[in-house]
C-alpha cells in the first residue's frame, strides 16, 4: 500500500508540478513534423521538374504519366521579341561583306570553301547538327584562259575583216571589282559554236507571241538567222528555247536602257547610282528544267545512272546564246535593216530599232563564236540543325543559295548573309538555354542554284521521302534587299496566315513612313500591294525562279519567297538593274542601296518571327480557309479567261465549281474543328497538325502536269513559256495556250489533253477535300 501511495504522490507531483522531459517531446514531434513537410517539398519541387503534368482528375483531356505538359504549351511569347531585337545590321552588313569579296561560282574552290565556312559558323554558333552534302553535277563554264577562244560577238565585212568585236570582259568601273576569278559574261548551257549569218533579225523579248508577227511575213523568216533580243519579261532560257523552235541558229540576248536604266539616262548609272552602265552584262542559266541534267528525278550520288547530254532528256539548249550589254548591242542594232519595228517593240537606245534582215552594209555578217562547254563538277549544300525539343520529326526550313555568277552581294548573298543572322540569334538562344524551338528548324545553304537550282533538286530528290512525311514548310530567302522600298513576299496560300502576322510585329525601317502613319512592315506592304476586294497585301503565285520550286513541285510543301524591293510601280524594270552583272558588289549594296542595313535587319527579324511561329505555335499556323478562298479565285479567273471556251467545247465547268464549293464547305468544318479541339489532348493535337501538313501534299500529282513528269502540283507552277511566272492550273492553261491558232490536225489531240486534266483537276480537289474531313470519316456516305 505505502507502494502504492508513494506511486500516486509521484504521479500527482507530475501533473502538479510538470514533466521535466515533456518539451523535449514536443520539440521532437515538431522537429519531425517539419522535417516531413520539408521533405516533401524538396521531393516536390527539388527533385520533380516544374512541368510535372497534373493528376488526371484535374485534367480536361489525355494525361500521359511521366510526360512534361509542355506538350500541350504554345510557344512562349516572350520569344518572339528576344528573337526580334536580337537580329543585327552590323553583324550582317559584315557577313555580307566577306561573302562578297571574292567572286563563288558554283563547282569551284570558292563554292567549297564557303560551305566549310558556313558549317564552322553554325558549329560555333550552337546548332546542334551541321552536314555538307556533295553532289556530282553538269554544269557549264565559258573558256576564260585564252583570249583568241573566249565568247564574243564580231561585226564581219564583206572581205572578211573584222568590223567590230564585242569587249571580252565587262570594264572595271570600281576598284572592288578588279579582283581575280571573275568570269566574263556568259549563258551557262550554251552549246558552243562558231556562227556566221548574213541575217540579223530584232525580235523584242523573244516571247512566242513576238515571232507571230514575223512568221506571217516571209520577208522576216528568221530560220536560218541570228536573233536579238532583250532581257525581260520571260525567263532567258525560254527566249533560246522559243527562238530554236522558230528556227534561229543562234540568239543575242542584251540589256536595254529602257528596262535597266532611269528612263533611259545612261549617265546616271553604277558607279554613281545603281543603275546599269553601258558595259554591264546580265549572265544566267538557260536550262529550262532544275536540277542536275544528266540525273532528271534522281540525286546525282556516286550510284546515280546519267543520260547522255545531248539526249532530249536532257532538254539542254540547242543553239549558241550569249548576254551583251547595251553598249555592245548599240553597236550592233545600227547596222540592222528592215522595216520599223512598232512603238511597244522600241526601247530607249539612241537609234531606230527595225525587224532586221541583212544588214545595211553590202556583204557584212553577224558572227557569233562561243566557246562555253559543259563540264561535271562538284557542288555541295551545307545545313545547320536546331532539334525540336518536343516534335524533332517536324521540320521547318529556312534556305538560301550560295553560289553567285561573280560577286553576287545582292544575288544571293545579301540572303546568306541575312540567314547567317537568324541562325546566331536562335542558335544564341539556345546555347544560352533561354530557348529550343518545338519543332525542328533547319538552316539550308543551297549550292548551284544559278544553274537549274540544282544542289536544291538533287537533295530534295534524295530525300524526298523524308520531307514528304515530315517538314512543314520552306521560307525562302534568294535575295534579302534589292531596295529599299517595301517588302515583296510570294507564297503558297497555307503560308499567307504566318506571312501577315510576322510583319505586324516589325517595325517599318523607313522613317517617312512612320510619319505617314505605316509603323509596322504590314502597313507598307498593305500600302503598297492592295489586293483588289480585300483588306490584304496581295501575295503572287510562286513561280520556279529560286530554290523553292522543288519544295512545291516535289514535296507538296507551303513555301514563301521574300525580299525588300524597289517601287515597281515607278520602276518598270526587268530586274534590278545590276542583276547577275560584275557589278553586283557590296560597294553597291553599301553604298547604293542599303546604307546602315536597316532592310537587312528588318527582313532577318520578319524571316526569325515566321521560322519561330512554325516552329514553335502549338497547333500550326495554317489557316484552311485562306486555301480555299485561293482556290475559288482560281476558278473564277479560268472561268474569266477560258470558261467559254472550255464550255464551248463540251467541259462540264460545273464540275469544277462543284468540287471548288464542297471544298470550302469541308474547310469551314475544318476551321471550326481547329478552333474546338481539345488543347490538353497531345493526340487531338497532333492529328490537327497531320491533317494541316498533308493538305497541300493532296495537290501534287504523281504522273506530272501533261508533258512535264516532273512538275506535279496541280494548281500552282511556273509557266511552261515563263520559267520565271507562276500559272494557276497551269497543265490546263499550258494546253488552252494559243489551241485555237493550233493547226485541225494537232487540235483534237490537245482538246483531249485539256480533257483528261480537266478530269485530274476535279478528282484532285476532291481528294484534298477528303483530307479535311474526320479521320475516320474520310468517305462520304
Amino acid at each position: 500500500m505505502m507502494y502504492e501511495l508513494a506511486d500516486t504522490d509521484h504521479i500527482l507531483a507530475k501533473a502538479r508540478y510538470g514533466n521535466p522531459r515533456r518539451p523535449l517531446l514536443i520539440c521532437g514531434l515538431v522537429a519531425l513534423v517539419l522535417g516531413l513537410v520539408l521533405g516533401l517539398l524538396i521531393g516536390r519541387f527539388g527533385l520533380c521538374p516544374d512541368n510535372e503534368p497534373e493528376p488526371a482528375s484535374q485534367k480536361n483531356g489525355v494525361f500521359l504519366p511521366g510526360v512534361s505538359k509542355q506538350i500541350i504549351q504554345d510557344g512562349d511569347p516572350t520569344i518572339s521579341d528576344l528573337l526580334i531585337n536580337s537580329i543585327s545590321s552590323e553583324n550582317i552588313r559584315q557577313y555580307l561583306q566577306d561573302l562578297s569579296e571574292l567572286p563563288h561560282l558554283a563547282g569551284t574552290d570558292a563554292d567549297y570553301h564557303q560551305a566549310k565556312e558556313l558549317h564552322d559558323f553554325w558549329k560555333q554558333e550552337g546548332l546542334d547538327e551541321v552536314y555538307i552534302t556533295p553532289y556530282d553535277v553538269l554544269l557549264s563554264y565559258p573558256n576564260v584562259t585564252d583570249d583568241d577562244m573566249m565568247n564574243r560577238i564580231e561585226l564581219i565585212n564583206a572581205t572578211g575583216g573584222v568590223v567590230y568585236q564585242s569587249p571580252l570582259r565587262e570594264a572595271i568601273l570600281h576598284p572592288s571589282e578588279n579582283k581575280s576569278g571573275v568570269v566574263p559574261p556568259f549563258n551557262a548551257y550554251s552549246p558552243p559554236g562558231d556562227i556566221l549569218s548574213e541575217r540579223l533579225f530584232y525580235v523584242n523579248y523573244g516571247r512566242v507571241e513576238d515571232y507571230c508577227g514575223t512568221d506571217t511575213n516571209n520577208s522576216l523568216n528568221v530560220t536560218g538567222s541570228v536573233v536579238i533580243a532583250r532581257y525581260g519579261k520571260i525567263f532567258r532560257g525560254d527566249k533560246v528555247k522559243i527562238a530554236a523552235q522558230h528556227g534561229a541558229i543562234g540568239i543575242i540576248i542584251f540589256s536595254d536602257p529602257a528596262d535597266y536604266t532611269l528612263d533611259g539616262d545612261t549617265s546616271r548609272v553604277y558607279p554613281d547610282d545603281w543603275w546599269l552602265p553601258p558595259t554591264g552584262a546580265q549572265r544566267g542559266t538557260t536550262y529550262l528544267r532544275t536540277g542536275d541534267p544528266l540525273t532528271p528525278g534522281y540525286p546525282a550520288t556516286d550510284t546515280a545512272f546519267r543520260i547522255q547530254e545531248d539526249s532530249p532528256e536532257a532538254q539542254l539548249p540547242t543553239i549558241p546564246v550569249h548576254p551583251i550589254g547595251y553598249g555592245i548591242a548599240q553597236k550592233i542594232l545600227e547596222q540592222m535593216s528592215g522595216d520599223v519595228v512598232p512603238e511597244d517593240w522600241r526601247g530607249k537606245l539612241n537609234l531606230t530599232y527595225r525587224y532586221g534582215g541583212k544588214l545595211k552594209e553590202t556583204g557584212w555578217k553577224i558572227r557569233m563564236f562561243i566557246s562555253t562547254q559543259n563540264a561535271m563538277r562538284r557542288t555541295f549544300n551545307a545545313f545547320g540543325i536546331l532539334r525540336g525539343a518536343i516534335e524533332p520529326d517536324r521540320y521547318v526550313l529556312m534556305g538560301n543559295h550560295r553560289d553567285a555568277w561573280v560577286f553576287g552581294a545582292i544575288d544571293p548573298s545579301s540572303g546568306t548573309a541575312v540567314m547567317k543572322e537568324v541562325s546566331r540569334a536562335m542558335g544564341n538562344l539556345v546555347k544560352q538555354g533561354k530557348w529550343r524551338p518545338r519543332r525542328t528548324i533547319i538552316f539550308c545553304s543551297w549550292g548551284a542554284e544559278e544553274y537549274g537550282l540544282v544542289g536544291s533538286s538533287e537533295w530534295i530528290e534524295q530525300y524526298v521521302k523524308n520531307l514528304a512525311a515530315r517538314s512543314l514548310a520552306y521560307v525562302n530567302v534568294d535575295i534579302a534587299v534589292e531596295g529599299n522600298y517595301t517588302v515583296e513576299i510570294k507564297a503558297t496560300p497555307l503560308m499567307y496566315r504566318s506571312l501577315y502576322d510576322a510583319t505586324k510585329k516589325v517595325k517599318n525601317p523607313n522613317q517617312e513612313d512612320l510619319a505617314k502613319g505605316m509603323p509596322t512592315v504590314y502597313d507598307k506592304w498593305l500600302s503598297t500591294s492592295p489586293t483588289n476586294g480585300s483588306s490584304l497585301p496581295k501575295i503572287p503565285f510562286l513561280g520556279a525562279g529560286s530554290d523553292y520550286a522543288r519544295f512545291v513541285q516535289s514535296v507538296g510543301l507551303p513555301c514563301a519567297d521574300m525580299s525588300y524591293t524597289y517601287d515597281k510601280k515607278k520602276y518598270h524594270l526587268g530586274s534590278y538593274p545590276l542583276y547577275h552583272s560584275v557589278y553586283e558588289t557590296f560597294y553597291a549594296m553599301d553604298e547604293l542601296i542599303d546604307r546602315g542595313f536597316k532592310h537587312h535587319e528588318t527582313l532577318g527579324q520578319i524571316v526569325s518571327e515566321i521560322c519561330r511561329n512554325l516552329a514553335d505555335s502549338l497547333i500550326i499556323p495554317f489557316d484552311v480557309i485562306d486555301f480555299a478562298k485561293q482556290l475559288e479565285q482560281l476558278v473564277r479567273v479560268l472561268d474569266k479567261d477560258y470558261g467559254k471556251l472550255l464550255r464551248d467545247n463540251g467541259i462540264r465547268f460545273e464540275w469544277l465549281e462543284q468540287a471548288t464549293q464542297n471544298f470550302t464547305a469541308e474547310a469551314n468544318k475544318f476551321h471550326d474543328l481547329v478552333d474546338k479541339v481539345n488543347k490538353n489532348n497531345p493526340f487531338a493535337i497532333r492529328q490537327i497538325n497531320d491533317q494541316l501538313i498533308q493538305l497541300e501534299r493532296a495537290f501534287i500529282d504523281p504522273a506530272g502536269l501533261p508533258g512535264r513528269p516532273l512538275t506535279r502540283h496541280i494548281l500552282f507552277a511556273q509557266s511552261s513559256v515563263n520559267t520565271y511566272a507562276g500559272s494557276s492550273f497551269p497543265g490546263l492553261v499550258d494546253a488552252l495556250f494559243e489551241i485555237e491558232n493550233t493547226p485541225p490536225a494537232d487540235r483534237d489531240r490537245r482538246w483531249n489533253v485539256v480533257k483528261q486534266h480537266f478530269s485530274v483537276i476535279v478528282f484532285t480537289i476532291g481528294s484534298a477535300q477528303s483530307t479535311l474531313r474526320e479521320v475516320t470519316k474520310f468517305m462520304p456516305d
